[in-house]
């Protein structure tokens, strides 16, 4: 297995944008069979989606009112972390910089760069987090982009030191994690067992994703200093998971099971139910396991869409549902759950009128923030792009 102090082999960049995603239904789907085993990374991490449903289940219709603008002018955002307080940290893709932006106000105070990124199609500065004990630590987790492999390190931010010099060096805790033009992965965050995840993609070589010496197309599961978590599938690795072809999104719902996202090819994007040790599908399945492929193991989707209609990247839980943000999709995707059953058919919100959109945050106090994606190459940019929106959800 994939021991953390191992370089991945980098394969070639692929030259092939990933596919996108436009306009037209979502279709749930059952999900996967139980975990194997049980053991801490089960119960901990992601519970076997064996459980119970919830006591009180959200309303099949709910509802999205943009309440304010927070900020504006950000220039490609992507990782977004929530401090003690409520506080934002915001990570610009293409520049590597790492902002705060006040909760009341907006004001905006650049803290500094991380050093070595390297932008470049789908990569840069992508996923930010903050541990639980940030109050005592002030260590702030940044997955990125580099000339040779995406990696995840480490930075002590000191807010009493003078603006644009507020980060120490980087501490590197994993390398190797291979990188491209496309689905470099990139979203990270602490569980309820206070272990840091990361999902990764496969870079366009679709064959990393069933190899599991490779940490590409894959969820990683590690310890705060980069070393492979108790409980995971292998004792020596950091392999969570397998099969993906592309994951920007993780969230935990109210009994800890953690859910992702998924990019699809041309037939289906994904909303995962994620289980330690299991399979994917990619590239053997895009969707829901069809004829022969039943048979194969794989876990299904709870949730797929056409690929006109998501491209997903980052999603939140909040109010008993999942929410996706969506890049070529331009919309808000709202997933009620019962337990790991979807309530009803996933509904759309705010279709074509903020644009692209990246990344989706829980507020704490049940709403959320939701950050825009149209200065990412991609994009139509308009004014005031990019920016930061607050949502009031039901």
């Amino acid at each position: 297995m994939q021991r953390r102090s191992q370089t991945a082999v980098l394969v070639a960049a692929s030259l092939l944008l990933a596919a996108g995603c436009s306009s037209g239904g979502a279709q749930p789907q059952g999900g996967g069979s139980a975990a194997p085993g049980g053991g801490p990374g089960a119960s901990a991490g992601a519970r076997s989606p064996g459980g119970p449903p919830s006591a009180t289940a959200p309303p099949a219709k709910g509802t999205v009112k943009v309440t304010g603008t927070l900020t504006t002018g950000l220039k490609s955002p992507w990782g977004v972390a929530l401090l003690p307080g409520g506080d934002l940290l915001v990570g610009s893709r293409d520049t590597g910089k790492i902002f705060r932006v006040a909760a009341h106000g907006g004001k905006t105070t650049e803290l500094g760069s991380v050093p070595g990124v390297d932008p470049g199609g789908e990569g840069g500065l992508l996923g930010l987090a903050v541990p639980s004990d940030f109050g005592t630590n002030h260590q702030v987790y940044a997955y990125f982009t580099t000339a040779s492999d995406n990696r995840i390190a480490r930075m002590t931010y000191d807010d009493k030191r003078p603006r644009g010099d507020q980060l120490g060096a980087p501490n590197t805790i994993l390398r190797g994690i291979p990188k491209g033009e496309i689905h470099n992965g990139g979203r990270i965050a602490f569980g309820p067992d206070k272990m840091l995840y990361a999902g990764t993609g496969e870079t366009g070589d679709s064959g990393l994703a069933q190899d599991k010496e490779s940490l590409g197309g894959k969820i990683l599961r590690m310890t705060p200093d980069g070393e492979p978590a108790h409980g995971n599938p292998s004792a020596d690795s950091v392999v969570y998971d397998y099969g993906h072809r592309n994951v920007e999104g993780l969230a935990w719902d109210s009994e800890h099971r953690l859910w992702a996202s998924e990019f699809g090819q041309d037939t289906w994007d994904e909303l995962n139910l994620i289980e330690p040790g299991r399979n994917y599908g990619w590239p053997e399945v895009e969707g829901k396991a069809k004829g022969s492929q039943k048979a194969s193991g794989f876990v299904d989707p709870v949730v797929e869409w056409r690929t006109a209609d998501a491209s997903p990247s980052g999603i939140a839980y909040a109010k008993g549902s999942i929410w996706m943000a969506t890049l070529r999709g331009e919309r808000l995707w709202r997933i009620p759950l019962n337990g790991t059953k979807p309530v009803a058919a996933p509904q759309a919100f705010l279709t074509g009128t903020y644009g692209r959109l990246r990344t989706v945050v829980a507020t704490g106090d049940g709403g959320l923030w939701l950050v825009t994606s149209n200065t990412d190459g991609r994009g139509r940019p308009r004014k005031g792009d990019d920016r930061i929106l607050r949502l009031q959800v039901s």
